[in-house]
């Protein structure tokens, strides 16, 4: 009988679940109080630790003793926002058990349901975990009851734990010994392993993360990626305590990192399968990789801009060095007439952006001019073909182009009773389709819609917070790309075209963001000696127009007296001279300008 049992932790944002994870190491003396010098041990970025939020998974060995007998836990830590759900669902592929932290004064929120799907999607034995009982505002009764009808549990079953003081934790742990199932052992002449993870040590190279499901690994064997078709030797193997512990073997169900010797993690990505086979009649191409594979795909796009042009090179560099960690970040060069050289970066969502934003101007001393997020677009194009576009620039001459595609979500928006009505005008405003709507007990609901991604990447989240005075809760999920009337609106400065504020919009949207803009730019733009025209355009179809009135300078006043035709003339003088100048004209657009429009608000 296997003495191993993996589990996860999940919640929604904030439920506790690294301050489980402390009381957890605390309590099976995996780290001492010595070296639990401050909370959150398995987030280790400054950032999660001033956010207190989990960006980068964890995992770490521990050891209990329940009746006598000495038991291994595999516990991995999961990020709990939506953006990084993929690495979520890969830790939850490496272990048989999940446990379900909930906060016992908030309840269930967006993210505790969409984890929890995810979980039993993966079969996964769920463990229920009230935790901060100890809080005035908590309410165990209620909340349990929410629980219990969302897993069809007893409410008296469900744990009550406070994470921060230590309560119940004890008990949490011998009741996974009992609920959490131990990892099937296949006998089989190959051996297979997920990657969960992988990461670039700077000493090691990159390191990856694994759950062996089949077979055996031991150290310096030679084993294949099944979806990347690259080779490696494993240079070290072992256990997270939760650093690095070595050893010369990872068994069956165990879970550890190895030592690949690749210089990217681009090489060895999450969802991969490590293969070894004692077979030598079989080939690695003939061999099944474990299911779930697949590369993460960034859905929302911004331009990064150094506001010195000199740190261009510096931030080249500092963009490679973050891709060896994160290959989820894509970045390409990218040339504005504005704001000079920059890269177009893809990201997985606005919180993954704001990281890599605040990790640039941190680790690397940048100041970063950011371009205001928007999305990918699929192009069909008359010939059959689809493009992928994420600039707006890039988008094919209309009379070539068949149809364009946008990217959609499903939204799970959680809320009290009272905000139903104003939660329900914002997705329609933002075009959403209304799919659903459940009450989760007598005072909260739980609102489906599906929504175009490019109308929740600006401010959505914001408003959100603003209709429901913070109360709701909120997570997505892609679904498909959908044909949509899209355009392509360009704005027009003097008649020149300025490619930087291009932009693809729903047909029904483009008029009022286009006057939008327009109304912008004529604050911004300072005068000239001749009108200057503002456009915006579908096309050749001009949807809105501002115009900059000319700087009128008085030629007449150096005259002191005599008849008015003198004036007059002076006056003509200077109409045919502004007629001329307008006429040769161009419009320096100050640098503040583009930013206003461009720049993320």
């Amino acid at each position: 009988m296997s003495k191993i049992r993996n589990f996860c932790i999940i919640a929604h944002i904030d439920h506790g679940k690294s301050t489980l994870a402390d009381r957890m190491l605390e309590m099976t003396q995996t780290l001492s109080q010595h070296e639990m010098k401050h909370g959150q041990m398995l987030d280790t970025m400054d950032i999660e630790q001033e956010r207190g939020i989990t960006i980068k998974l964890q995992p770490v060995r521990m050891s209990h003793t329940k009746d006598g007998v000495e038991y291994i836990f595999n516990l991995i830590d999961t990020p709990g926002h939506v953006d990084f759900s993929y690495e979520v669902s890969r830790s939850l592929a490496a272990c048989e058990g999940a446990i379900l932290v909930v906060d016992a004064s908030q309840g269930i929120e967006a993210q505790t349901l969409a984890n929890t799907y995810m979980a039993i999607e993966h079969d996964l034995d769920i463990i229920p975990v009230l935790n901060k009982i100890d809080l005035p505002a908590a309410n165990p009764e209620k909340v349990s009851e929410e629980v219990s009808n969302l897993l069809g549990c007893k409410a008296e079953d469900i744990l009550k734990i406070s994470a921060k003081n230590g309560t119940n934790v004890d008990q949490l742990l011998d009741a996974i010994v009992d609920a959490i199932p131990e990892p099937k052992i296949t006998e089989t002449k190959e051996t297979k392993a997920l990657i969960f993870d992988s990461i670039y040590d700077p000493y090691k190279g990159v390191v990856v993360y694994v759950r062996v499901k089949e077979g055996k690994i031991n150290k310096r064997d030679k084993l294949h990626l099944l979806n990347t078709k690259a080779s490696f030797e494993a240079l070290e193997l072992g256990h997270f305590k939760p650093g690095y512990h070595e050893t010369q073997s990872l068994e069956n169900g165990e879970v550890g990192y190895i030592v690949t010797g690749f210089k990217s993690v681009a090489e060895a990505r999450v969802g991969d399968t490590v293969w070894l086979c004692t077979d030598k009649s079989k080939e690695s191409h003939e061999a099944t990789p474990l299911a779930g594979y697949e590369k993460v795909k960034p859905f929302v796009f911004a331009s990064i801009f150094c506001s010195e042009a000199s740190d261009y090179p510096i931030l080249r560099t500092a963009l490679e060095k973050l891709s060896l960690n994160d290959s989820a970040v894509q970045y390409e060069p990218e040339v504005s007439t504005a704001l000079g050289n920059g890269f177009r970066c893809g990201f997985l969502g606005l919180l993954h952006l704001e990281i890599v934003q605040e990790r640039l101007e941190r680790e690397f001393d940048l100041d970063l001019v950011v371009t205001a997020p928007s999305v990918s677009y699929q192009v069909k194009l008359g010939n059959g073909k689809l493009e992928t576009i994420s600039n707006p620039s890039k988008l094919p001459d209309p009379a070539h182009i068949d149809q364009v595609l946008e990217p959609w979500v499903k939204t799970e928006i959680l809320v009290p009773n009272d905000y139903v009505g104003a939660v329900m005008q914002l997705c329609q405003d933002k075009r959403g389709v209304h799919k659903d709507m459940q009450y989760l007990g007598q005072d909260r609901v739980m609102i489906v819609h599906e929504l175009p991604l490019s109308n929740i990447v600006t401010d959505f989240y914001d408003r959100l917070k603003t209709v429901t005075s913070g109360y709701a809760s909120f997570s997505y999920e892609f679904i498909d790309y959908k044909p949509e009337t899209l355009v392509k609106v360009d704005i027009l400065i003097a008649g020149d075209k300025v490619d930087a504020f291009s932009l693809i919009l729903h047909k029904t949207e483009a008029v009022s963001v286009g006057s939008k803009i327009c109304k912008k730019l004529k604050t911004l733009i300072p005068r000239a000696q001749f009108e200057i025209a503002l456009q915006a355009a579908i096309g050749a179809k001009i949807i809105s127009r501002e115009t900059i009135p000319a700087m009128r300078k008085d030629v007449t006043a150096k005259l002191y007296g005599g008849d008015r035709t003198r004036k007059d003339k002076l006056r003509k003088k200077q109409a045919k001279g502004k007629k001329r100048m307008k006429m040769l004209g161009k419009v320096q657009v100050p640098q503040k300008a583009f930013l206003a429009v461009l720049q993320k608000d």
